[in-house]
């Protein structure tokens, strides 16, 4: 089984998106919407109100000289929970 969930996203913007009871986290490039939902739902015991997910491509990176590589691809989520409902960052870890 595959982990949906790898970690939250701790940014100026997501710790403000947090106020208004929206969470950032980076999942599975692979996993959907509903997959998303279903493991918050699951793991954190809160109700999810939607669903926000983009796609982040790796980027090109030198390294040393004209030697370079790309980074891998990335997916991240923007999850909404009901209100008087939060997520601990303990628990993503």
């Amino acid at each position: 089984m595959r982990a949906v969930l790898r970690r939250p996203i701790i940014t100026e913007k997501s710790t403000a998106l947090r106020e208004i009871n929206r969470y950032v986290l980076e999942v599975d490039p692979t996993a959907t919407k509903g997959d998303i939902r279903q493991e918050v739902e699951q793991r954190f015991k809160v109700t999810v109100l939607s669903v926000r997910t983009m796609r982040l491509l790796g980027k090109f990176r030198r390294r040393s000289g004209p030697v370079g590589g790309y980074q891998p691809e990335r997916k991240k989520a923007i999850v909404t929970v009901k209100e008087g409902q939060q997520i601990k960052w303990e628990e993503v870890a």
